[in-house]
C-alpha cells in the first residue's frame, strides 16, 4: 500500500485525465484482480475501514473506490510508538466497456473489499460445436 498526497499523480493514471484533488492524507489500497471466464475480481485491502465507509463509484467508465478511515484510538492519544498512518483509501480504474456494469457487486470482510465485476454476455468465451457435413 503506497501513500500519496494531493499533489502527487499516480504513476499508472492516464496523464490526459485530471488528477482529483482530495484534501489529506490518502492511501493507495493493495489490488489483485483476477480474471475468470464471466468475470472479473478485484480484492481491495482497506484495513480499519468500516462497511458503511465505503464508497464504490462507477461513471463514464472509471470505477472509483473510496474508503474512509475512522481514528483508531481516542484523539489527543499520547503514542509511544505509532506506524499506522491516518488517512482515507483511494483508487480509481478505466474499466472496459466489456462488464456489465449494472452488474458489479461488492463485498467487504476482514479489511479486503471484493468488487465483482460480470461480462457482458456478448464477450463471454463460448465453445462452437463442429457439424459434421
Amino acid at each position: 500500500m503506497s501513500v500519496e498526497s494531493t499533489q502527487q499523480t499516480a504513476a499508472d493514471e492516464p496523464i490526459s485525465r485530471a488528477e482529483l484533488t482530495r484534501s489529506g492524507q490518502f492511501y493507495r489500497p493493495n489490488v489483485d484482480i483476477a480474471e475468470g471466464a464471466d468475470e472479473l475480481v478485484v480484492f481491495a485491502d482497506m484495513p480499519g475501514v468500516r462497511s458503511e465507509d465505503i464508497d464504490i463509484d462507477f461513471k463514464e467508465g472509471l470505477l472509483t473506490i473510496h474508503g474512509k478511515v475512522q481514528l483508531r484510538q481516542p484523539e489527543g492519544t499520547n503514542y509511544l510508538f505509532n506506524e499506522y498512518g491516518l488517512g482515507d483509501f483511494h483508487r480509481t480504474f478505466q474499466v472496459s466497456e466489456q462488464i456489465d456494469a449494472g452488474r458489479i457487486n461488492a463485498s467487504y470482510k476482514d479489511g479486503v473489499l471484493t468488487l465483482r465485476l460480470p461480462k457482458l454476455e456478448r464477450v463471454k468465451p463460448r465453445k462452437i460445436a463442429v457439424q459434421v457435413g
